[in-house]
């Protein structure tokens, strides 16, 4: 008998979705029916955006476990309706890599200066190398897959990375930090700070006033991760006072980012429009697929969220 699959996300994600989850879960031997509608009580496993409006989960009696389409899963963690397994989403062909990618570029922009090229053709020469990347120190705050991913790129490139989490980390290439100790000590060797730390009760407002007074002056931060872990009064404040160089903020506390925000016109702030790292169908339905073959064989999920920690 095949197991039901409801497709619960916007209809332009089942457009996108479709075929690669069919595909998907044949080549993963999954007997699926896979659907946009069904009777709650017919339901084995769903596919979840939290933006699809539902809300409560104890109508469907049949649940195996939920699928999240995003990596972040604040807005569905909480849910007490739901109490099956809930998975978020890790896809290292598509979301890590373009989160690397994302995070990389600016890095070494900010790194070598580019913008004083690009926007500055006004006929002056400026001489002056940068640094190597030897001389430029980055943090990173949050080792999840994602963070870990991009400290061992940057790594690669020969920044010194350090990287902080809340539990103890061993990666290679990083010099890891833990604990409420070591987040201090990881904001002050931050020539480029990066934030990739999940959205919780513990780290929203984590980047407020004291710990950007934490920062070396003249530090540029990059956030890609979440916007409710940044102050934004304290970052204005901050960047103003010329304690900070540069923002380049992807996320942010209501999105699409409000025009009359004062991100958008401030000289020391570049805005992305939430593009650093997108879920992309084919690879993040193979990842769907795998987990729902494991449930029905047995054998241990991916990904699953731990309820406690919020991640």
């Amino acid at each position: 008998m095949p197991v039901t699959v409801l497709f619960a996300a916007k209809s332009e994600r089942w457009k996108e979705y479709e075929h690669p989850l069919r595909t998907a879960l044949a080549e993963a031997g999954v007997d699926a029916e896979l659907v946009t509608r069904a009777a709650p009580e017919t339901v084995d496993y769903i596919v979840y955006s939290p933006n699809s409006g539902i809300e409560d989960f104890r109508p469907f009696t049949r649940l195996k476990a939920v699928l999240n389409l995003w990596a972040g899963v604040e807005d569905v963690v909480g849910n007490p309706t739901l109490n099956v397994p809930l998975a978020r989403m890790v896809d290292d062909e598509g979301l890590t890599q373009g989160m690397v990618e994302w995070v990389t570029g600016h890095v070494l922009r900010h790194h070598l200066g580019m913008d004083a090229h690009i926007l500055g053709q006004d006929g002056l020469w400026r001489a002056g190398a940068p640094p190597l990347a030897s001389d430029r120190r980055v943090t990173i705050l949050g080792l999840g897959a994602l963070g870990a991913a991009c400290g061992k790129a940057l790594a690669g490139l020969g920044f010194p990375v350090t990287g902080w989490s809340r539990s103890e980390k061993r990666i290679e290439g990083i010099d890891c930090l833990s604990g409420p100790q070591g987040v201090n000590s990881a904001l002050a060797r931050a020539d480029i700070l990066v934030l990739l730390l999940p959205l919780t009760a513990q780290t929203e407002n984590l980047i407020d006033a004291a710990r950007l007074a934490r920062l070396p002056e003249g530090a540029v931060l990059i956030n890609p991760g979440r916007g409710a872990l940044i102050d934004d009064a304290a970052l204005i404040a901050a960047l103003d006072a010329g304690h900070l160089a540069h923002a380049t903020l992807d996320v942010f506390r209501e999105e699409p980012l409000p025009p009359d925000h004062p991100f958008w016109p401030h000289p020391k702030v570049t805005v992305t429009p939430h593009i650093a790292s997108e879920t992309r169908a084919p690879s993040a339905a193979r990842v769907i697929a795998d987990n729902i073959r494991r449930a029905e064989a047995g054998e241990p999920m991916r990904h699953l969220v731990d309820r406690e920690r919020g991640y």
